[in-house]
């Protein structure tokens, strides 16, 4: 599945215009054209490109504010594909590539449902204001919505005020149960 839609000045509030594309080969040739679409995690060239955006993003400030390690970087792309219940879409303008969503199927036990884990969601900084975050969220919940998916899950930083607001815009809210919030916890095993 293909999105595109014209960019939006950094100032602008209004959304991009999606339509679906039969293929993202011709909408790559538009100049100006915002793509995003699904990469095909087969490809070992679609793999790169998802460690490359990957790996900006542990760059940024709001990532890890350092790059993967060179051993993660050498396995992620193989590892991410042989998962079997991955799912990763990239934004495009002129085949540059500005963004990217790495998502997991999930379940949740209280809706008998499966769910959609959004595990990264990045816009490369000299992209951000111009819908794209938006448009990799949109490509999501189209899948979320073909797979029957309950919700979408993702985490964020205290900090991250622009992701936050993002999200917000977008529908999600701090996780609840009954009326007790939830903190996202982790402990390391390797």
């Amino acid at each position: 599945m293909h999105y595109r839609g014209d960019v939006a000045g950094p100032t602008s509030s209004t959304s991009p215009d999606i339509a679906q594309e039969g293929g993202h080969e011709g909408a790559r040739s538009r100049t100006g054209a915002l793509v995003v679409r699904e990469l095909d995690l087969s490809d070992p060239a679609e793999q790169r490109l998802l460690v490359e955006l990957t790996d900006l993003y542990a760059r940024d400030a709001m990532g890890a504010g350092r790059g993967l390690e060179q051993e993660v970087k050498l396995k992620l792309g193989a590892a991410v594909a042989r998962h079997p219940t991955t799912f990763a879409y990239v934004a495009e303008e002129d085949g540059i590539p500005l963004g990217h969503a790495l998502c997991f199927l999930g379940f949740s036990s209280f809706y008998a449902q499966t769910t959609v884990n959004i595990h990264d969601l990045s816009v490369v900084a000299g992209a951000r204001g111009k819908g794209i975050g938006h448009l990799l969220l949109q490509a999501v919940e189209s899948a979320a919505r073909k797979h029957d998916c309950a919700k979408l899950l993702l985490e964020v930083r205290d900090d991250n005020a622009i992701a936050r607001h993002l999200y917000s815009s977008a529908g999600f809210h701090p996780y609840r149960c009954g009326h007790a919030s939830y903190l996202a916890m982790e402990k390391r095993i390797i």
